[in-house]
């Protein structure tokens, strides 16, 4: 049960089919927020919104599209109240060493982690209220140089960027911008990390040795961490980044 942290608040998040993004979807709800929940894979989505209840609204869309940003916003102006909460969490990773790497991979990393979190951001600014909170999700990869991950954190890397520049841009309007940067995460995003049905429990395996607290986040930890960014308990936070990463990259 909640406390009515987020009562009378609109909120958005992206990539919420799933994971990080479902979790924190559903706690900013269960705070009194209404939710616009958007993502790619529709039957995923209003299984989402359904699995929330009447506090959330799916609207299908890719975030790298203009189209779909311009309709998401639409929607979400109709209902009449601005938006408080953004969550800008939809990313995609893929492996590739540097001697792999494709222009389709970069574009398609970049296209949606640095691009499109860019046009989420910027179509919101109209209907942003004074003194709403922005939360971007970032990742431990912009810090480690992990082998093959090279551009998926230097995408993540720009979001870092991203977020210290824009909460400067912002702070007239009393709008906090900052980073939820998580550990590695059990969701099913990072089971489609490898094509190998056996690989996902290796890879957990593995990412869980490196995890100071010896296991991986749960989305539901993650999202606890972007409730406390979106309410006015982080008040006084903005530029920052939240590592929520069970200790890998801080001892």
């Amino acid at each position: 049960m909640g406390r009515g942290l987020l009562e009378s608040r609109t909120a958005l998040v992206t990539g919420a089919a799933g994971g990080i993004g479902l979790a924190s979807a559903a706690r900013l709800a269960e705070e009194g927020a209404h939710v616009f929940l958007t993502g790619r894979r529709k039957a995923e989505l209003e299984a989402a919104a359904e699995m929330i209840g009447p506090a959330a609204t799916p609207v299908v869309g890719d975030i790298s599209d203009v189209a779909d940003l311009d309709r998401l916003y639409a929607t979400i102006a109709a209902r009449g109240t601005g938006l408080d909460v953004l969550f800008a969490n939809a990313s995609v990773a893929e492996f590739a060493t540097l001697e792999e790497i494709t222009e389709e991979h970069f574009d398609r990393l970049f296209g949606i982690n640095a691009r499109g979190t860019l046009l989420t951001v910027q179509k919101a600014l109209p209907l942003l209220n004074d003194g709403a909170s922005v939360i971007l999700n970032g990742s431990t990869n912009a810090d480690s140089g992990d082998v093959a991950m090279g551009v998926y954190a230097a995408s993540k890397a720009a979001t870092r960027s991203f977020a210290r520049t824009w909460a400067n841009e912002l702070k007239g309007r009393g709008i906090r911008v900052n980073a939820v940067t998580p550990g590695p995460t059990d969701t099913p995003g990072l089971s489609g990390l490898t094509p190998d049905a056996d690989a996902p429990t290796g890879l957990k395996q593995h990412l869980a040795t490196r995890v100071p607290l010896g296991r991986l986040a749960r989305p539901e930890e993650i999202a606890a961490a972007v409730l406390f960014l979106a309410t006015d308990q982080s008040s006084f936070l903005t530029g920052t980044s939240l590592y929520a990463d069970g200790g890998m990259n801080q001892i």
